[in-house]
């Protein structure tokens, strides 16, 4: 079991008489990840509504700020319960097979043009076996191949441009393994998050972005970028691409400042809490 503890804050200043957010900062609930308790707090005296997606755990706030200075503060205390299954034991899934649910994380989405990579895909990576080997190699391709360069892309940078130019950020990286996998139809998806564990050298704590494959019965994670275990990521938003989890909405005109994010892993060995770790194991929260 790992235990974390996150803060996330947010600074905008309000240009026009009122602006609306849709936030997605809280942790989701799933089966194997557990809010055990949070607090959201805004700079202004302002109503919120909080709504979760049923589907996905996702969970966003809707609010309605005045112009001036806001800030968003949110903390929480996080369990997740990882599933850690052997490799070699994860086949890919048959088309018929996939639940019906999951059918829409085949197909092309707006970052992640998997129709247009069918063929460098097939050629990359359609003479191996199929199975957990066959993800891994695509996420080790994509990790050996594109170099992590903050400021390399854009908003409007998908999967082809980013292997084009063999440059991006975790978003990117994400985005170009969602796409080949897909393209080798095997149904992928994008997860936003915070992470423990990752290089100092990396920068400042931020959100990031990872990669779900579905294998076997199961959603396992693959982080292209190596920077950080996947068993100290924790888990917001869950979609297609980055289009379905923007961690900040903002319909108005606005300044914003960079997001400041603390995580801390809590140990007691005696009631099975344990620092997150990289593991040669699949790593599942979601079924």
């Amino acid at each position: 079991m790992i235990k974390m503890q996150l803060a996330i804050s947010l600074k905008y200043e309000v240009l026009d008489p009122r602006a609306d957010f849709i936030l997605n900062l809280h942790a989701a609930q799933t089966a194997n990840q557990s809010v055990m308790n949070e607090h959201l707090q805004f700079s202004q005296p302002l109503q919120y509504e909080l709504y979760e997606d049923t589907f996905y755990g996702t969970r966003y706030v809707r609010c309605q700020a005045e112009a001036g200075p806001l800030e968003v503060h949110y903390s929480a205390t996080v369990e997740v319960d990882h599933q850690l299954e052997a490799p070699d034991t994860l086949q890919e899934v048959a088309i018929t097979d996939i639940p019906i649910q999951y059918l829409r994380y085949l197909y092309p989405s707006r970052y992640c043009q998997s129709d247009l990579l069918q063929a460098f895909a097939n050629q990359q990576f359609g003479h191996l076996p199929r199975g957990y080997a066959r993800v891994k190699a695509v996420c080790d391709w994509v990790h050996g191949n594109l170099a992590y360069l903050p400021g390399s892309t854009n908003s409007m940078s998908a999967a082809t441009d980013v292997i084009e130019q063999k440059a991006g950020v975790c978003r990117d990286f994400s985005h170009a393994m969602i796409a080949l996998c897909r393209a080798l139809n095997m149904p992928a998806r994008f997860v936003t998050g915070v992470d423990y564990g990752s290089d100092p050298a990396s920068g400042p704590h931020d959100f990031h972005a990872y990669v779900e494959v579905y294998l076997g019965d199961r959603w396992y994670v693959f982080e292209p970028t190596g920077i950080s275990p996947r068993l100290g990521l924790i888990r917001l938003g869950t979609g297609r691409d980055a289009a379905d989890v923007s961690f900040a909405t903002v319909f108005g005109a606005i300044n914003s400042w960079a997001p400041l994010i603390e995580i801390e892993a809590l140990q007691d060995p005696a009631s099975g809490i344990v620092l997150p770790q990289h593991s040669d194991q699949a790593v599942s929260t979601d079924a």
